[in-house]
């Protein structure tokens, strides 16, 4: 019986290193691409960068909040095991 607890709780502790890696290797991506964007966007219209810098500087701060969020989550889930 205590095989089985002991099991469980280290399936679990593994299943939020993985969930917390997986979010950051996706938070990674997804800022990635939205610089990437926004620099292409500044190149074809300078006279919007302002505007372009604004609007993927407030998505990579979302971004970042989800990504936060989710690591929380891990760490409470690994925690709480």
């Amino acid at each position: 019986m205590w095989l089985s607890i002991l099991l469980d709780m280290s399936l679990a502790i593994m299943g939020a290193g993985i969930g917390a890696g997986l979010v950051a290797i996706g938070a990674g991506i997804g800022i990635g691409r939205i610089g990437g964007s926004a620099m292409e966007a500044m190149a074809r219209q300078p006279e919007a960068a302002g505007r372009i810098q604004t609007g993927m500087l407030i998505i990579a701060a979302l971004i970042e909040v989800i990504a936060l969020f989710g690591v929380v989550v891990c760490l409470l889930i690994s925690f709480k095991a």
